[in-house]
């Protein structure tokens, strides 16, 4: 459909641009990049793109600065990727780029390479880290490559720039003690307001089971459920992969009494099972933002008084389970189960003690041989 809607043609004035209504199209673009046609308002193509690009602004509103045509492009983009997490990374990645070329009066398809090396250098400059840098690239050259494969545009610029070096290891989460994890737990369970019992089951999800944002907020009431003795929680995790996360019994408890609440007046304990809709939701039942969980954290983070509450997220929380799984002594293979790691390298980044010559193997060895 979008290449049908959006062509290069090479006479410019036999052209206007996009349109997804009735209103009368504004000067035709002098552009030489990608000159967009737009069909009678009625026809099938213009109706497909109009939903496209609305579907993607009911998940991704600020998209909406964009022109016509950049926003078309984007959504026709960002409805191929899989991942919600994903789209809502690279959609800001793009809105930072087209928001920087606009400043300078460059379209969004007329960038070059030496444009990009420049942008890369002017992030540094101000102090953005190398691995924020390297994403947001990542973020881009996913838009030009998408366009370059459907004959949207004539090369990536982005091809070739050389990306900042990351040291793997490395990690700017900021995680909890075990002291500051019990602080936290009990400033969740005396929380204030309608949703304290929200609170006390969304941190125990975060922290006991290592949930990412997007695992945690996209599970529904029906994906509770019991697997050969284990009570489970069913979550979409990286790369849309299902996972069965088993629930220790006091996140069961805090997760039963908050959806108790949540139950219709006279249907009693457990009327919650024939319920649908978000697990953790807001007043008006719909559900939780990352934002929202985001306050949410540093909220009673602040409430325990933990000093670097403001520096905390969500993530911090599964950092600091993954983290807290390892100093238990719980096998390396069986908490990247936990975490859900593809790679068990990920999980070791997790482990502070895997440089103490303590768990130095050459004293097993040597002790093996006698």
């Amino acid at each position: 459909m979008i290449t049908r809607y959006i062509t290069r043609l090479s006479d410019p004035a036999s052209t206007v641009p996009l349109m997804l209504d009735n209103t009368a199209p504004a000067t035709p673009s002098t552009s030489p990049a990608l000159v967009v046609v737009a069909p009678a308002a009625s026809s099938p193509a213009a109706g497909m793109a109009g939903e496209l690009v609305a579907d993607v602004l009911v998940e991704l509103p600020a998209l909406a600065v964009l022109t016509d045509r950049d926003r078309l492009l984007a959504a026709a983009w960002l409805a191929s990727l899989r991942s919600a997490r994903t789209r809502r990374s690279y959609a800001g990645d793009l809105l930072g780029w087209q928001g920087w070329l606009a400043g300078h009066g460059i379209e969004l398809l007329a960038a070059t390479r030496v444009q990009v090396d420049l942008w890369v250098r002017i992030q540094q400059t101000a102090g953005a880290g190398d691995a924020s840098v390297r994403r947001r690239l990542s973020g881009i050259g996913s838009f030009y490559r998408y366009c370059l494969t459907h004959d949207l545009t004539g090369g990536d610029p982005t091809a070739g720039v050389t990306r900042p070096r990351v040291d793997p290891d490395y990690t700017a989460t900021v995680g909890l003690t075990r002291e500051q994890g019990r602080a936290l737990i009990a400033a969740a369970d005396t929380d204030d307001g309608r949703a304290r019992l929200r609170s006390a089951a969304a941190v125990r999800l975060l922290l006991h089971n290592a949930l990412r944002v997007d695992e945690v907020l996209g599970a529904d009431i029906a994906d509770l459920g019991s697997d050969r003795g284990h009570q489970v929680l069913t979550v979409l995790g990286k790369g849309n992969r299902r996972a069965k996360v088993p629930l220790s019994p006091g996140t069961l408890e805090a997760l039963h009494t908050y959806l108790d609440f949540r139950t219709p007046a006279g249907t009693g304990a457990g009327g919650w099972r024939g319920m649908s809709g978000p697990l953790l939701a807001t007043t008006s039942g719909g559900r939780m933002r990352p934002s929202q969980l985001w306050e949410l954290v540093r909220r009673l983070a602040a409430a325990a008084g933990i000093a670097e509450w403001d520096r905390l997220s969500p993530h911090s929380l599964r950092h600091t389970g993954i983290t807290m799984a390892l100093d238990a002594g719980v096998p390396l293979r069986d908490v990247q189960d936990y975490a859900r790691h593809r790679d068990a390298r990920t999980t070791r980044r997790y482990d502070r003690s895997r440089d103490s010559l303590d768990r130095s193997a050459a004293y097993a060895v040597a002790a093996y041989l006698g």
